[in-house]
């Protein structure tokens, strides 16, 4: 597993609508109708976490969740947290 360099990591944003990099994660803020929708949306994204061995920092408070990803193994961003954010932002517009 491969830390990508601050360009990479840009680049790679271009790819995943409303992310952004800041103090060593990638992340985003999702807002849901109500408390029960987006602990629906959490359970779809923990299963796939699991199956990806990959786990975010998140944070929930009642319809807003915010999710940061990076790859402590290297200290920094990977592939894997480009690629489970990716799996993130389809969970969430398929619901």
């Amino acid at each position: 597993m491969k830390k990508l360099s601050a360009d990479q990591i840009e680049e790679s944003l271009k790819d995943i609508k409303g992310w952004a990099y800041n103090e060593g994660s990638i992340w985003k803020s999702f807002k849901f109708q109500d408390f029960k929708d987006t602990f629906s949306i959490m359970t779809r994204i923990a299963f796939e976490c699991e199956k990806q061995n990959h786990h975010p920092n998140w944070e929930n408070v009642y319809n807003n969740l915010t999710i940061k990803l990076n790859t402590h193994d290297v200290g920094g961003i990977t592939q894997n947290d480009f690629d489970l954010a990716k799996s993130i932002e389809k969970i969430v517009n398929n619901k």
